[in-house]
């Protein structure tokens, strides 16, 4: 049988009682390193309140349960004095007293996800982003604790540093670490504090697409090479593919169909949507067609390097990783830059989103375009109407009625 430790002023209710009503709890017995349990003298019945040590120089409370000043304990919800230290023990070290089952921090939380993302082969990109903008207090603290008011102000506090959406997909990473972690732990049952904190943005969907024009497409590929050969070729494949940079960074050298008139890239599909399946998603491939011209280049830089090796790479040979945006930021406002164009608003995903439009523009048909970027019909319409009309000032002016004035004698005025 665990120890029982003693407490003249709060193991009883008569001399609990005694003690003056006030917010902040009375200092109890240790239980263990790190680990008390107090006790707050309510005018109602007083609660058993744990306090334990995260680990890293700071402390946490928890509500235990009711003390037994007017009930008798039930063993649940009102706990005697000696039946809170064992709950509180449980609490804070887990059912076998383990310091390795101590409660899961958000700090630990995100370190989980991010090796399930990796076991998953999704980008852990997702569990570290978040890192960047939590505070050390929120990063130590239990998830068990968190509340949906301290998550909501969190996240509010990111408004004016980012763009709404980006704020809701931070959020959304977040609260996928927070879940994994409940999946994993039945201490945890606040999952509402997440699911409402955190809830998304109104209004926060509309998308960056900028679109820029063919002869523009040109000059970014031109830059890009310009500055770095590698950099260059990842840049055209992108432009003429349509692909997020994400999917083209993992095209092997096997990918490459060189057929002299009709070549193609086997395109990894990008998995985009979650589920348990990702890894399997992103195994799959679809056809994309190519320029001769990308074929010939794609070719050449292939050469000697075997089928399973990356087709592109940076210029050190090494690959651009899961996330390369990382790796090529810095070019890519370079390139910006030099074109005329603000790299505040111009990403290489108007490659991408130039793609579609033109794609639609040809009057290729929406189901096609949708298939040959990896996206849906429904995605299509969403983001990129009214960029289609926008931009299809040429084509829908040939659709104009032309109402000319007729001239000379034929000129018949109307009696008013």
């Amino acid at each position: 049988m665990a120890r029982k430790v003693r407490h003249s002023s709060l193991e009883t209710r008569t001399a609990r009682l005694k003690l003056a009503v006030r917010r902040k709890p009375y200092g109890g017995p240790s239980l263990a390193r790190g680990v008390a349990l107090l006790y707050r003298r309510n005018r109602t019945s007083g609660s058993w309140v744990l306090k334990a040590s995260d680990g890293h120089g700071k402390y946490w409370t928890k509500v235990v349960a009711e003390a037994d000043d007017f009930d008798e304990s039930n063993g649940k919800t009102v706990l005697t004095f000696f039946e809170a230290q064992d709950v509180a023990k449980k609490l804070a070290r887990g059912d076998n007293g383990s310091a390795d089952n101590a409660p899961i921090t958000v700090d630990s939380a995100l370190k989980d996800y991010r090796r399930d993302l990796i076991a998953r082969n999704a980008n852990p990109y997702n569990a570290e982003h978040p890192r960047l903008h939590l505070s050390a207090a929120l990063l130590s603290k239990p998830v068990a604790l968190l509340t949906a008011t301290e998550l909501r102000k969190w996240r509010d506090s990111l408004l004016g540093t980012m763009a709404p959406s980006t704020i809701n997909r931070t959020s959304r990473c977040l609260c996928a670490a927070l879940a994994l972690s409940a999946q994993h732990d039945d201490r945890i049952k606040n999952r509402d504090a997440w699911e409402v904190g955190l809830a998304g943005l109104p209004d926060a969907q509309e998308a960056r697409n900028v679109i820029i024009s063919d002869d523009k497409v040109r000059e970014f590929i031109a830059t890009a090479y310009g500055l770095d050969d590698k950099f260059g070729l990842l840049t055209e494949t992108l432009a003429t593919t349509g692909a997020r940079p994400s999917q083209a960074v993992r095209l092997r050298v096997e990918d490459l169909h060189d057929h002299p008139v009709r070549p193609k890239l086997m395109m990894p599909k990008s998995a985009k949507g979650g589920g348990r399946n990702r890894s399997q998603k992103k195994i799959e491939r679809y056809s994309v067609p190519i320029t001769v011209q990308l074929a010939v280049r794609l070719k050449l830089a292939a050469n000697g390097r075997a089928a399973d090796a990356p087709l592109l790479t940076q210029s050190d040979g090494s690959p651009w990783d899961n996330n390369p945006g990382q790796n090529y930021h810095r070019q890519v406002d370079k390139v910006v830059t030099a074109i005329g164009l603000d790299p505040a608003d111009v990403t290489m995903y108007c490659l991408r989103h130039s793609s579609i439009v033109r794609m639609l523009l040809q009057n290729i048909p929406i189901r096609v375009t949708a298939s040959l970027h990896n996206t849906s019909v429904a995605m299509i319409e969403k983001h990129y109407s009214r960029y289609i009309t926008e931009h299809s000032d040429d084509i829908s002016r040939k659709a104009l009625l032309l109402n000319e004035l007729p001239t000379g004698e034929n000129v018949v005025v109307l009696a008013s």
